[in-house]
């Protein structure tokens, strides 16, 4: 009875282990599963694992069937006629468990390297979509080398890989037979089919290894017993002319698979490198192409050879097909080199130039080139005044802030807490006052390393970042600083379109480890002065947290407390995968994405846009963009937004157009939105990503010539214009150039990207590239084309005009020699009517570290340049006074200051002298109410406009708030005195 309950227990025991075993395998499975049930992607969950089901189980079951009735034909016709018998301990069940073992380990082997790896192109390939071009040298679809190429190729590899392992299989399963047998002698003397010459035994020592041998496996001592040898090698012989008929057969299914690889090779010729265009030339054709088309050819005659060789016994009819084959592999190389410089070399543009013309036409294709709008624009500079009035939409929105001061800013101003951070800074555009208005914009995330490292802190108090700044991308205050226009904790707008009514981040680009919302223990909110505010989760996002699924999270993040908690109830949930980028991933992993997402302000919530790209190596004909990487088409086809309070996240399809994306949405048809679907307050802040137009851009410097003998002998080679950017040259493609501007001919402005190009090797301007971002001119590319026959200044001759005046570059040396350095902003280049100018922005930064500031203006038009320190200055000064008026406002107060607000408005008075008071006890003037002391205006200030003292004003109080933030108390006072007196 003990006995029993012990046996019991043990049982018991092992299944509670096995349990367990099972539920840690699968943590991260049912976590997962959770979390897309949780996201609304469980069918994208399981397609993947469904289709390895689908795939798998049938895949697996059928070569294993296979696999099994082939080793039991093999097995059949090694004991037949009775030369050889198995031996009396291992007859029958024995034998058939070797076979089973052996069929489901290749059953095994078979599904995990083919089905495994290749779920997702099986499902390309059955999904494919159409390109609508056809490539020229073979006439197939483009569509069927980017979705079918490669799965293919990769299917083919596998298939000889298993071939050669089914070869192995079938020498080991045969070695197994000839240990387990006993070879009947006196069967084979009276018919020797085969013809083979048996030696007589010869006596030798007996083999240690035999006796212990035998205990294991009866028969197999014959192969290390000594004495017989003579055994052995008739087994072994026989054993050859038994398996003859099987290795044929494998051979020839093995040829057949080096002749389909002949034939997959023909297309890679698409992708050839070789020749002076990217793709097949004409040696890859004459030669390459030739040779393995001949291949082709021999290896199905090698597979006749084969069969003819086993009947005959004559060895040549075996090996010269693939002896030639081998001959024509290694001469190829030699050969196509003797043809390019024999042939080829002399009369190479003759000879390249249709290939040339389809390497031109497909690249273009690949990249969205073809469809760019061409225009010639022809700079005559006749601007006048009221034109420049004309076009202040453009004007009023040139960038006079750049990114890294504005991060820099930020982070210093309006981190408020250590824990505060502002990751980085995109470029947008919102409506401000009625006016369509560029701006930079950052999230206010958490910085987790800053986080005292304690369980419930990092995972229940601090949960959220909070609220985003906002600032004018064209306008600076008095000590030139970005000007806020939302700003602080909670964030305070002065922007009537933009109110932040949801200011929490839950999830966004610094957030990495999971929070438990909806506990007992209240979040962290913001802090308030000396105190903090705390908030409970009142949104859907985060799992639920029953004893299960705390269970299992507990054992996902390795983390008892969470099981423990007291602060944990029934309405808890957890958020996991809260980094915008690994989430994205985690849905969608056959994407690209671009590693700059932007903020979106809308409705009062805050939002996530991240790009999605689709890419293939496979476009026939096309140039990869970079070296070193194979892919040579590229589209922003998605466009996925992210809630950065709930975590829902959207995938719309902004390129209905690209079959790559079209096939995938057949693949995962709830994964995908129409771009319909977006909420149109989000869709109106899409932009043209900035990673796809420098691809572009990078690929149009080469391919915008399309005749073949110009682009043969590169004769209209563009580069990307450089800039001085801080204090070094860059190219002006590693920082997005965007502007809100009225393009030549159009009615109104809009949200551009541009890039300025200029010959190979030389610094005077060819073109603008730009990219039109706003509504249903969504995508569309122009180039500004400009003449060839006389100069346009580029960036950096610009630039060294600007070196050159004598005044500027009195000033930079003064500021470098007075414990400051200056340094240079972006470059901007902008056409305006029938002219051309350029504007930038001069920094000066103190060398104690304190934070840059825009101090001057630069504007080149003509022959002349602007140096000023308002941009409005500028324009007053290349086009007559009062050209620059309406830009005036830029040169605000700074954002939420009344008390600079009420002196800037207060009207200018004339110096008085106050009348003397008696003083009265209690410090009050005899029988009057007290009044602030009058001001006396030194006479030098009385004759100021109002503007004028408002300037002085903003400039002073910009000051006094630099002097405090550098603890300069001094200062601070002498300007809080001057402030008043203005």
């Amino acid at each position: 009875m003990n006995r029993t309950k012990h046996r019991k227990l043990k049982i018991a025991v092992l299944i509670a282990v096995v349990v367990c075993a099972v539920i840690f395998a699968l943590t991260n499975f049912i976590t997962d599963y959770l979390w897309f049930r949780e996201m609304g992607y469980v069918s994208v969950f399981f397609t993947k694992l469904f289709t390895k089901l689908k795939l798998g189980i049938p895949g697996f079951l059928l070569s294993s069937l296979l696999t099994f009735g082939v080793l039991t034909l093999l097995q059949r016709s090694f004991l037949k006629k009775n030369r050889f018998s198995l031996s009396g301990k291992v007859r029958g069940h024995r034998m058939t468990l070797i076979r089973l073992a052996l069929s489901l380990l290749f059953g095994v082997f078979f599904t995990i390297s083919v089905i495994n790896d290749l779920w997702l192109e099986i499902l390309k390939f059955f999904n494919a979509g159409s390109f609508g071009l056809a490539d020229p040298l073979f006439g197939n679809d483009v569509g069927f080398y980017v979705f079918k190429l490669e799965f293919l190729t990769d299917l083919n590899n596998a298939f000889i890989g298993l071939v050669f392992c089914l070869l192995a299989l079938t020498v080991i399963y045969y070695l197994i037979l000839t240990i387990f047998s006993d070879y009947n002698e006196s069967d084979e003397r009276k018919e020797n089919v085969y013809e083979y010459d048996i030696p007589p035994q010869k006596q030798t020592r007996p083999n240690p290894f035999s006796d212990v041998l035998r205990r294991f496996a009866p028969g197999a001592s014959s192969v290390f017993d000594s004495a017989s040898g003579s055994d052995l090698g008739r087994k072994v012989k026989a054993l050859l002319a038994v398996a003859a008929g099987e290795l044929t057969v494998l051979a020839c299914i093995l040829l057949a698979g080096v002749a389909l690889h002949f034939v997959l090779l023909q297309y890679q010729l698409l992708y050839s490198g070789t020749g002076v265009a990217y793709g097949a030339g004409y040696t890859d054709i004459t030669v390459t192409l030739t040779i393995y088309r001949l291949c082709i050819a021999l290896s199905v005659l090698a597979m006749a050879g084969l069969v003819a060789g086993a009947r005959t016994k004559k060895l040549r009819f075996v090996v010269v097909c693939p002896a030639l084959i081998a001959v024509l592999l290694i001469v190829s190389g030699p050969l196509a080199a003797l043809v390019q410089n024999l042939i080829v070399a002399p009369d190479e543009i003759n000879k390249e130039r249709t290939y040339i013309g389809y390497n031109i036409q497909f690249t273009r294709a690949a990249y969205g080139l073809q469809d760019i709008a061409v225009k010639d624009f022809s700079p005559v500079n006749d601007l006048t005044k009221e034109e420049v009035l004309d076009n202040m939409e453009t004007f009023s929105n040139i960038r006079i802030n750049d990114f890294e001061p504005a991060a820099q800013f930020y982070n210093q101003t309006q981190s408020i807490r250590s824990y505060y951070t502002f990751n980085s800074v995109d470029v947008d555009r919102y409506y401000i006052n009625d006016e369509y208005t560029q701006v930079f914009l950052s999230a206010r995330e958490i910085d987790g390393s800053r986080i005292e490292d304690q369980w419930l802190i990092r995972h229940l108090k601090y949960t959220h970042g909070y609220g985003l700044t906002l600032s004018r991308v064209d306008r600076v205050t008095a000590s030139g600083q970005p000007d806020m226009l939302i700003d602080s904790i909670p964030p305070v707008s002065e922007v009537p379109e933009i109110q932040i009514t949801r200011p929490e981040i839950y999830y966004g680009e610094s957030t990495g480890e999971y929070v438990i919302v909806g506990a007992d223990e209240e979040e962290f909110d913001y802090p308030a002065g000396e105190t903090n505010v705390y908030c409970s989760y009142e949104g859907t996002g985060g799992i639920p947290l029953g004893f299960f699924n705390r269970l299992m999270f507990s054992i996902r993040e390795h983390s008892l407390k969470m099981l423990v908690s007291n602060n944990i109830n029934s309405d808890s949930r957890i958020m996991i995968y809260r980094n915008i980028m690994q989430r994205v991933r985690k849905i969608a992993p056959f994407l690209y994405y671009d590693d700059s997402p932007y903020m979106v302000a809308d409705g009062g919530r805050l939002f996530w846009i991240i790009d999605g790209y689709t890419q293939s190596a496979y476009y026939p004909y096309s140039e990869p963009y970079m070296e070193g990487s194979a892919n040579n088409y590229i589209r922003n086809s998605v466009k996925i937004v992210v809630d950065a309070y709930n975590g829902t996240t959207d995938f719309y399809i902004a390129d209905p157009e690209d079959p790559v994306v079209m096939t995938l949405s057949r693949i995962y048809p709830k994964l995908f939105r129409s771009l319909d679907e977006m909420p149109e307050g989000l869709r109106a802040h899409i932009q043209y990503p900035n990673a796809l137009f420098r691809i572009q851009a990078d690929v149009y410097t080469k391919y915008h010539m399309t005749n073949e003998e110009v682009f043969y002998q590169n004769e209209d080679l563009w580069s990307i214009a450089n800039e001085m950017y801080g204090s070094t040259s860059a190219k002006m493609q590693l920082t997005p150039i965007n502007f809100i501007m009225k393009l030549p001919g159009e009615d109104s402005a809009e949200f551009v990207t541009t890039l300025p190009y200029t010959p190979s090797g030389k610094s005077n301007m060819t073109g603008i590239l730009m990219a039109r971002h706003d509504g249903p001119l969504y995508g569309q590319l122009v180039l500004y084309r400009l003449p060839k026959d006389r100069i346009i200044y580029g960036p950096e001759q610009i630039e060294a005009q600007i070196n050159q005046d004598a005044e500027i570059s009195k000033e930079f040396a003064l500021w470098n020699n007075a414990g400051s350095s200056y340094s240079r902003g972006n470059l901007f280049v902008f056409p305006v009517g029938d002219s051309l100018l350029y504007a930038e922005p001069i920094y000066l930064e103190a060398s104690s570290g304190s934070l840059p500031e825009v101090k001057r203006v630069i504007m080149y038009y003509g022959d002349k340049v602007a140096y000023e320190e308002t941009l409005a200055e500028c324009l007053d000064s290349l086009f007559g006074e009062g050209a620059g008026d309406p830009l005036l406002t830029a040169y605000p107060i700074v954002s939420g200051h009344e008390m600079a607000q009420e002196l800037r408005d207060r009207p200018a008075q004339s110096p008085q002298t106050p009348a003397p008071q008696t003083p009265t006890p209690g410090g009050q003037q005899g029988g009057q109410t007290p009044q602030p002391p009058r001001i006396e205006i030194p006479d030098e200030l009385a004759g100021l406009t109002k503007d004028e003292l408002g300037k002085l004003a903003n400039q002073c109080y910009g000051d006094a708030v630099a002097a405090q933030r550098e603890g300069d108390w001094a200062a601070y006072g002498e300007y809080m005195n001057m402030l008043e007196q203005y």
